[in-house]
């Protein structure tokens, strides 16, 4: 009988360390889940920033967009601006260490 309650004691310890092993596993899991949700947030606050900035740029005039042409530093951005054409114009705007994320062309006619 005692061999039988050894038995049951080695059981008990093995079940004991893989739920040990597993909850050490689910606590990795959550802690990385964090780590992404911090930085899918960072990201979406950037997007939605140069999104302003962006639309901000659309509401220029044909001058005003010819004024800016070539790169400048907008805050925590860089804004391109490119004439494509005489009444065409590309904006490309991106973080300061990196390439552009958004980019759009703007139609300007000679009456605006």
């Amino acid at each position: 009988m005692s061999s039988r309650r050894g038995f049951a004691l080695l059981e008990v310890l093995v079940a004991l360390a893989i739920l040990g092993i597993a909850g050490l596993a689910l606590v990795e899991v959550a802690s990385q889940s964090l780590v992404t949700l911090d930085r899918a947030r960072e990201v979406e606050q950037r997007v939605a920033d140069e999104d302003r900035l962006l639309s901000a740029y659309t509401l220029l005039s044909g001058r005003d967009l010819g004024a800016r042409v070539g790169w400048r530093r907008v805050g925590r951005y860089d804004v391109r601006v490119d004439r494509l054409d005489f009444s065409l114009f590309k904006v490309s705007i991106g973080p300061a260490d990196g390439g552009p994320d958004l980019e759009t062309v703007i139609y300007r006619g000679e009456s605006e």
